[in-house]
């Protein structure tokens, strides 16, 4: 077991330094790995070299099917998992620590394609709109620039959390410097009403909060003064859906799909919306292009007098 771990920590190690990917990808591919771990354990497997197409095979089945300790997994799930997997064992042939690749012609589950959700404009300006208290309390003009913010540039959750606030500069806050999957930094425009309200939080908001704190260059802080939590950020998209009526229909990417569809709906190129998403291929956006084709197909359906 102990070869087994150290080859995880190789690879993890690998993709961290050489690969560049991002701490919560990571994460996730540690405890994949870990769970791989034990199943290999539990069938008396105690190096890479022992493992056979077969066990990797069995291991995807237990993904998707559950077992005494974990629940199936979704396609998505197991998906990624089976890429973690292959991945260590390409990592331990290249390393030495294995002379064949078992995993080489196991393919993960292919996810079902599911369109993003949208809210419509109206349902994203009650959403703004229920931050709560006005924009002389704190908290509240926190929560209402995050909620603009992640609206007016599509920004991940963890982007947006990440940020320190010399990232707005001030004087030049037409932009935003987010920073994405893989450490990727990119520029993204800010519009007049995140513009104002980040601007209102930096007067109003953010001294107060940060006198509970020991100082921190983050931008967003919770009420002890650190730097807000995705956890946070997402329980104040949470409250506001609720506050709003919108409680069931809103998670934490809602805000990043409604911003790639709206802009599409106004004409945005797709590969303009990419770059601003940070998506690393335009096959990735291209998702979004389906749903507003959905709803060329809805109008029509409505309106056309020959449609039905």
């Amino acid at each position: 077991m102990e070869a087994l771990e150290r080859a995880v920590r190789g690879y993890l190690d690998h993709l961290a330094v050489e690969r560049g990917l991002a701490r919560n990808t990571l994460l996730a591919y540690r405890r994949d790995l870990t769970r791989y771990l034990g199943f290999l354990e539990a069938r008396g497997i105690d190096g890479l070299a022992g493992v056979g197409e077969r066990d990797v095979g069995e291991f995807l089945a237990t993904l998707r099917a559950g077992d005494d300790e974990h629940p199936p997994l979704a396609a998505s799930s197991a998906a990624r998992a089976v890429v973690a997997v292959r991945g260590l064992h390409r990592f331990a042939v290249r390393d030495g620590r294995a002379g064949s690749d078992p995993a080489r012609e196991v393919r993960p589950p292919t996810p079902p394609r599911r369109l993003p959700k949208a809210l419509p404009l109206a349902d994203i300006e009650r959403l703004l709109d229920a931050t709560g208290g006005g924009d002389d309390e704190p908290r509240a003009a926190r929560d209402r620039a995050l909620l603009e913010l992640l609206y007016g540039t599509g920004a991940r959750i963890s982007e947006a959390v990440g940020l320190d606030v010399d990232d707005v500069p001030a004087g030049e806050r037409d932009t935003v410097a987010l920073t994405g999957k893989g450490d990727r930094t990119r520029l993204v425009p800010v519009g007049s009403f995140a513009r104002s309200a980040i601007d209102a939080y930096l007067v109003r908001g953010r001294p107060a909060l940060a006198t509970a704190g020991r100082g921190t260059p983050a931008l967003f802080l919770n009420a002890r003064g650190g730097r807000l939590s995705r956890q946070g950020a997402w329980g104040i998209l949470n409250a506001a859906a609720e506050r709003a009526g919108l409680a069931g229909r809103v998670s934490p990417h809602t805000l990043r799909h409604s911003f790639a569809t709206h802009l599409l709906d106004g004409g945005a190129d797709v590969r303009v919306v990419q770059e601003l998403l940070g998506h690393s291929s335009v096959a990735t956006t291209q998702i979004y292009t389906l749903v507003t084709a959905e709803k060329l197909r809805e109008a029509y359906a409505m309106a056309h007098p020959r449609a039905l």
